[in-house]
């Protein structure tokens, strides 16, 4: 399907589509453009654009990714799709390991979503081989490596399910989460919440890193100053805030 570029959210269909050619490769799961199409609703909610809460989570995320010990970036499905080269160029300069970890698994598909990030440049992908499991997960989200996930101390998990999120800061993981839904048990399980849709968020990271690789001081500070519950009710209101706007613009 070609798309006009006159298209008012032409950058929203090519995603769309690129989703759909993905599926039929299997590198996204058929219910992935289910998960897909929820975030879209919520970002149309938040106006398609990149908040000053998201902007504070994502500065907050780069300064914890850049103090962690061992930082490591979970990619699914739906994240190699949608930003394989932006998580590959972000884990580089964070010096994270990538790990794919997906929720409908089988050792095809795995492989299919790791060679896909290799094909993209990424070196080291983790995720073929998973020799350990995170406690308090029932399904096979709990296997995992245990030079990656298992024992990293921050994990940025992307378009993450709950379960994992929630079993992931109960193993006492520092958690950063990317995700549309500031209501998600995936936001309110995580220590970083990042409220914005996923290609903004990890461009708006890379462009972040600069500054904050420099100066130790203005981590710590950005990291001390930052409230996640305080940034997620903010984007509570600005949603609500949007939909007032809508609803009064329909008044005859």
């Amino acid at each position: 399907m070609k798309v006009s570029r006159d298209h008012p959210r032409y950058r929203s269909l090519v995603m769309r589509e690129a989703m759909s050619e993905m599926v039929k490769n299997g590198i996204v799961a058929p219910t992935g453009l289910i998960a897909h199409g929820r975030g879209e609703a919520f970002d149309y909610l938040l106006g398609e654009e990149t908040s000053d809460n998201a902007r504070r989570a994502e500065r907050a995320a780069v300064a914890l990714l850049l103090e962690a010990r061992n930082p490591v970036i979970s990619v699914n499905g739906n994240t190699a799709a949608l930003a394989g080269k932006e998580i590959i160029a972000l884990s580089k300069l964070i010096k994270a390991k990538v790990e794919v970890n997906l929720f409908h698994r089988s050792p095809e598909r795995i492989e299919k979503v790791v060679a896909f990030m290799e094909s993209l440049g990424a070196k080291g992908v983790l995720g073929r081989h998973a020799d350990t499991t995170i406690p308090g997960i029932a399904s096979d989200r709990a296997l995992c490596s245990k030079e990656g996930i298992y024992s990293a101390d921050v994990v940025l998990i992307p378009l993450e399910d709950g379960d994992r999120a929630e079993a992931l800061a109960k193993f006492g993981k520092k958690v950063i989460a990317i995700d549309l839904n500031p209501l998600s048990r995936t936001t309110r399980a995580a220590q970083i919440s990042i409220v914005d849709e996923l290609t903004r968020a990890i461009s708006n990271m890379i462009a972040m890193w600069p500054e904050l690789s420099r100066e130790e001081a203005i981590r710590r500070k950005v990291l001390s100053d930052f409230d996640n519950q305080r940034n997620l009710k903010s984007s509570l209101e600005l949603i609500c805030d949007r939909l007032t706007e809508l609803a009064e613009e329909g008044k005859p």
